[in-house]
């Protein structure tokens, strides 16, 4: 597939002919939370045809921004990961998310789809590590089916897929109560109280969980009058 181009000498435009494509950055927004087999990628990109996907794949490995690996024991199964230079696209995609969160998301369309999983990247991009100043706990979320787990260690965080090993605190939660608290329309504490949500574990780790993922309130784009 012929790669386009802006031909124009400039760190963003230069950055843009590497991964302006569609469907691109959604597959390193995948990959950033981990390697994924191709039948992963597929799963989670409803949409994108076999062909496309392996061509895009085939973009990432050719300008160094994702690789062919093994995964372990006992999976032993061919999968993609990102390289450093992919990993270090991190920052821009949280940034977008956080923009979406602020300018774009708004009501579920019937005809989008939804995955647990993408909220990995979303504690990243609300993560406030000021307010995990002092802080080490291991939290699990349990949405809708989909175990994942953050640790959060003095004003840093790390996101994985799976149950954690020894959770301080887990929180379970369908998946239309995520998507409501989400879209501002429930808090956390309302959801555990009309039983559409759970909370366990240590106290002190409950207590500040409200602080450490703040979400930027909604704001319309429509043009303001002067």
């Amino acid at each position: 597939m012929e790669q386009r181009t802006y031909n124009q000498y400039c760190a963003t435009a230069r950055t843009l002919d590497l991964v302006g494509e569609r469907w691109t950055l959604l597959l390193i927004r995948e990959l950033l939370t981990g390697p994924k087999r191709f039948g992963d990628l597929q799963a989670s990109l409803r949409g994108l045809g076999t062909g496309l996907l392996a061509a895009r794949l085939k973009h990432l490995e050719h300008e160094g921004l994702a690789r062919r690996v093994t995964l372990p024991p006992p999976a032993r199964t061919p999968a993609y990961a990102l390289t450093e230079a992919g990993e270090e696209l991190s920052p821009a995609i949280l940034s977008l998310a956080r923009w979406g969160l602020k300018w774009a998301m708004g009501e579920r369309r019937e005809t989008e789809t939804f995955h647990p999983g993408w909220a990995l990247l979303g504690l990243r991009a609300c993560f406030d590590a000021e307010a995990a100043a002092g802080l080490r706990a291991v939290y699990e979320f349990r949405v809708g089916d989909e175990p994942f787990h953050a640790r959060v260690d003095d004003r840093t965080i790390e996101t994985v897929h799976g149950p954690a090993q020894r959770p301080d605190a887990t929180i379970t939660i369908s998946n239309d109560a995520f998507l409501r608290i989400t879209g501002h329309e429930l808090t956390l504490a309302q959801a555990i109280e009309n039983g559409a949500a759970s909370a366990t574990g240590d106290s002190e780790a409950l207590r500040r969980l409200s602080t450490l993922f703040p979400l930027p309130r909604p704001q319309s784009r429509e043009a303001r009058s002067l």
